[in-house]
């Protein structure tokens, strides 16, 4: 029976590598109340940018099991003892994802283009000084830059090269991140959206955003830049 947080034993750790932590909580809790529509969804594809401990992976393909389709689970991350300690966490759990060690979807990006059903995403988020960005190591996992938003603003366009045309995203992200522009920004890209979870902790406010290509979303926009031509000229 599933737990309203799922609660997978990790089996490997490393000093550099991210724990679960609230955020993984909550993304995975956001995943389990989504399970109903993610089974009728039949994802062929199921991606994590950012695995870390392997925690949030692992517990899709453990939720999802065997319900006569079986999806092809890969997973990234900048760090290398993430993908070792990922790989573990899988292994233990009958489990398995393609692991690649690259920042975001660095070569990944003509391969997958336009195939990823499912996309999870719990990125750096923490406003941070710009020069913590891109540490190797356990920084990497938090470090966000101005806002919290330089990792953010960076998944977000290789999200859409991703996403299939019934591709999903589900995204945490933290109320300083200013969570209605980076909605704003995907619906420029034509993409619906709302937050399915939100949890406070005494250190911060977090949602999980599901995105999903809205044809809506992309004639009001397209209707939109018409007259901002019209009313231009």
């Amino acid at each position: 029976m599933l737990s309203r947080i799922a609660k997978i034993p990790l089996v490997s750790s490393h000093p550099e590598v991210y724990e679960p932590c609230d955020d993984s909580f909550a993304l995975v809790d956001a995943l389990l109340a989504d399970r109903t529509n993610l089974l009728q969804h039949k994802p062929s594809i199921c991606m994590e940018i950012g695995c870390g401990s392997g925690y949030v992976i692992t517990s899709l393909a453990v939720m999802l099991g065997h319900e006569g389709f079986v999806p092809y689970y890969i997973a990234t991350d900048i760090n290398p003892h993430a993908i070792r300690v990922t790989r573990e966490t899988m292994d233990a759990h009958g489990v398995y994802a393609e692991l690649v060690n690259t920042d975001i979807t660095s070569g990944l990006e003509k391969r997958l283009a336009g195939s990823v059903d499912v996309l999870v995403v719990n990125p750096p988020y923490v406003p941070t000084p710009e020069d913590e960005v891109g540490f190797e190591g356990i920084t990497s996992a938090w470090a966000g830059g101005e806002n919290g938003r330089s990792v953010i603003d960076k998944i977000l366009p290789a999200a859409d090269n991703l996403l299939s045309e019934k591709g999903w995203l589900y995204m945490v992200t933290l109320t300083a991140n200013k969570p209605s522009e980076i909605c704003l920004e995907m619906r420029k890209k034509g993409y619906a959206s709302r937050i399915i979870l939100q949890r406070s902790t005494e250190e911060e406010s977090l949602h999980i955003i599901k995105f999903w290509r809205d044809s809506d979303s992309q004639l009001e926009l397209n209707n939109l830049n018409y007259w901002s031509k019209l009313v231009g000229n």
